[in-house]
């Protein structure tokens, strides 16, 4: 008999993967919790997954809320801090694609103005 554990590889303490793949579990839930996704309209968004595998890793966070609930939220803290930082000091090639942008968007402006 397959333990529900068997469906995971536990990596690290914050890096918990479905067995055979590269895929976090943080991914499959985020599509589970935050956008409501069933299971069926998650398994087509990771190729290396089974549908199984969708089910085992909800069934394993419903199982273990407490847990991996704090595991899942200590994943949405590091991306949210990350994203700050990465918006506060974007790499150079992404500060110029800004700068672009905002010229454009100012020359529309001044267009519209004088047009």
């Amino acid at each position: 008999m397959q333990v529900l554990e068997d469906y995971f590889d536990f990596q690290r303490p914050d890096d918990i993967r479905v067995k055979g793949t590269r895929v976090g579990i943080e991914h499959i839930l985020y599509e589970y919790i935050h956008n409501n996704k069933t299971p069926e309209e998650i398994e087509p968004n990771f190729r290396t997954v089974t549908l199984e595998q969708v089910y085992a890793t909800i069934l394993y966070y419903l199982a273990n809320k407490e847990t991996v609930g704090q595991y899942y939220q200590d994943w949405l803290d590091y991306c949210e801090k990350a994203e700050a930082e990465f918006d506060k000091n974007p790499p150079p090639f992404v500060a110029k694609l800004l700068e672009l942008k905002a010229q454009k968007k100012l020359a529309t402006q001044v267009g519209k103005i004088q047009g």
